[in-house]
């Protein structure tokens, strides 16, 4: 019974994730990767004997551990993947700002060479 609980439980997250695309709510890049996560739970929940299976055949004495584990896996690469693409934006920010700075020093100098000119 459980193991349908967690089989709905996913096609509800996916089906949510689908809606949070739609509505623009959520980046299709992230959603893809989400949507995936909530595909293989209900995988996983409409087949557990693959997780008894995959973990008899790792080695793996209690197959829920199994489970356990490739969840904190799964996150900490979301959350490494993360760290990566706020780096990226923050590197795009400082440059921005860089050549709007530029650019307004340039603004200022063709303002004052106009003023300089215009000037009697």
């Amino acid at each position: 019974m459980i193991l349908w609980i967690n089989a709905a439980i996913g096609l509800l997250v996916a089906t949510a994730i689908l809606f949070l695309i739609r509505r623009d709510k959520l980046h299709v890049r992230h959603g893809v990767f989400w949507l995936l996560v909530a595909v293989a739970f209900a995988g996983l929940g409409f087949a557990p004997p693959l997780v008894d299976w995959l973990a008899k055949v790792i080695g793996v004495g209690y197959p829920p551990v199994l489970a356990i584990m490739a969840t904190i896996a799964v996150l900490v690469i979301k959350i490494l993947l993360m760290d990566m693409d706020q780096a990226r934006h923050e590197v795009q920010l400082q440059r921005l700002i860089q050549r709007v700075a530029i650019l307004e020093g340039t603004i200022r100098q063709h303002a004052k060479s106009d003023d300089d000119t215009t000037s009697p």
